[in-house]
């Protein structure tokens, strides 16, 4: 099932995929997935907004996190509506069985067309940042991506990339650590930040087994509407 259509738009949510066990939505940048010190009212609970009202359910409703965006990034984010899903697909994605293809644009061009990027990978918790090191230092976690350039704008390049990892902003740090920060990401070396404190990293395709039904999902999500989105989906 491939879909770069939206099947809701209630409270502005982008529901790309729902069945009985599991509903997909596509994340603005901006929201938080999971409630933080900030109060903001996280993804979850519009999630679960819709589905009590969709299905006029009574009390509260069932919703399990299984993975999250960083808060400027936008793009495809699962959630599980049964407690019998949820392990599963904790386990799916915790066994990179979940193929996750990002889309990132750039200024500067990567070294080559296409690549791959190893890096050792050390958070820092107080600054809510990580730091990529070609060498392993105490402490850190190996990250890999590979990456290819898709389409090249005016002033910017759009890349595709396949995580084989899912370290903490792992993207954003070794695009940065090779000179390609990412369109308005300020913390990782860009030079300005986007009016609305958006990156230009998106989430845009998914591949994975129902964990219930066992049957292949694929979903596409259609990027945010910007100039810059804008002239890369035209």
């Amino acid at each position: 099932m491939s879909q770069d259509k939206t099947l809701s738009n209630k409270d502005n949510l982008q529901v790309l995929h729902e069945d009985n066990h599991i509903i997909i939505v596509n994340k603005r940048a901006g929201d938080i997935v999971q409630g933080d010190k900030t109060g903001d009212k996280p993804l979850s609970e519009v999630v679960k907004s819709y589905i009590k009202e969709k299905y006029n359910k009574p009390g509260n409703v069932y919703l399990g996190v299984v993975h999250r965006l960083d808060r400027p990034t936008s793009g495809i984010v699962v959630f599980s509506k049964t407690s019998k899903a949820l392990p599963r697909l904790n386990k799916l994605f915790q066994d990179k069985e979940a193929k996750k293809t990002y889309w990132a644009v750039v200024k500067n061009a990567p070294p080559n067309d296409s690549g791959e990027l190893i890096h050792f990978m050390k958070r820092n918790s107080k600054q809510n940042k990580s730091y990529a090191h070609k060498n392993e230092v105490p402490d850190s976690k190996k990250a890999i991506l590979d990456y290819r350039i898709i389409k090249k704008l005016d002033n910017y390049f759009l890349l595709e990339i396949d995580l084989h990892t899912g370290r903490h902003h792992q993207i954003r740090s070794q695009l940065s650590a090779i000179g390609c920060p990412i369109k308005g990401d300020l913390k990782y070396g860009f030079d300005r930040s986007n009016k609305d404190a958006s990156i230009h990293l998106h989430s845009r395709e998914l591949k994975f087994l129902h964990p219930v039904k066992k049957e292949p999902i694929h979903i596409i999500a259609p990027p945010p509407s910007d100039s810059i989105w804008d002239a890369i989906m035209n």
